[in-house]
């Protein structure tokens, strides 16, 4: 896709970073969906397993109506089952933080990712860390310190645990993939993913015996939802990637949590208190920063 020429100069940008912002925004409605999903009855489970069965449907629908190649060379078609399985543990892992604390919370929680990926790139011999990307670390982990530290009522620890876990999937998912999956077409190392994962999700259902769905025609409505909107912010990402690169993406990414947090507060009545959005933001520049050392 191109832009007119003729366009004004800030349409013209806002035409080109629109992939990104659409991505961020559907991921954000997702997170609040998922909570209201939680809120209706629905267990992590459950709803980890709706969400791979609609969003796998969506994901083929997508493939075959925009005629996208989907075809992977064996070895990287066995990582990306293989990834799968971490996918599904990244998935259900940040379920269960987004169902202990509010969503914000555990959205910033998570989004500690591109700072451990960097460390652990850096550990591995990927990348090196300098000692700006040390420094501005730092500040995102006392950032994220002042925002759960500050919590009236404190934070069930389990959440934030949840949500550190979902984080280093997250992590392991990033490496791996940049380490030996660089070839691989992004949208058939997805769906191969979403195919394990999924499996996975509705084997653990079944032996598990345990479905507990949402209670409410509200809840499944999210359940919907939420599963359409993960793979409307994957479309938007792919788009943004090939359209202004995959750094840009990523910082423009960084959007996510703050919206999350503006949903969470106007549809979920979560509310956090100034000194969390301080260190919410000390986090957020900290990490911006960070992206930026190079």
């Amino acid at each position: 896709m191109t832009t007119d020429p003729s366009a004004p100069p800030a349409t013209s940008r806002l035409i080109t970073i629109a992939p990104v912002l659409f991505g961020a925004s559907s991921f954000a409605c997702a997170d609040v969906l998922s909570k209201l999903t939680f809120r209706a009855g629905g267990d992590p489970l459950i709803v980890s397993t709706l969400r791979g069965v609609i969003g796998l449907a969506v994901l083929f629908v997508w493939i075959r109506l925009a005629k996208l190649p989907s075809f992977i060379a064996r070895r990287e078609k066995t990582i990306a089952l293989g990834l799968g399985i971490v996918f599904a543990a990244n998935v259900f892992l940040l379920f269960v933080a987004i169902q202990a604390i509010e969503v914000a919370v555990a959205i910033l929680t998570y989004f500690i990712y591109p700072l451990l990926t960097g460390i652990a790139a850096a550990v591995v011999g990927l990348e090196k860390l300098s000692w700006r990307g040390l420094l501005a670390a730092g500040f995102a982990f006392v950032g994220l310190g002042m925002m759960l530290g500050a919590h009236p009522a404190g934070l069930a620890l389990a959440g934030v645990l949840a949500a550190v876990a979902a984080a280093s999937c997250r992590v392991v998912l990033l490496l791996v993939t940049r380490a030996a999956m660089r070839a691989a077409d992004p949208v058939a190392m997805t769906l191969y993913s979403m195919i394990s994962s999924t499996l996975l999700f509705v084997a653990v259902s079944v032996v598990s015996l345990n479905w507990q769905p949402p209670l409410t025609v509200g809840g499944w409505l999210a359940v919907v939802g939420l599963s359409v909107f993960v793979m409307t912010g994957i479309l938007g990402v792919f788009a943004s990637t090939v359209r202004i690169g995959p750094f840009r993406t990523a910082l423009f990414m960084n959007l996510e949590p703050l919206l999350t947090a503006v949903g969470s507060a106007a549809f979920l009545g979560e509310l956090i208190t100034p000194l969390q959005a301080l260190g919410g933001a000390v986090m957020i520049l900290a990490l911006i920063a960070f992206q930026l050392r190079h």
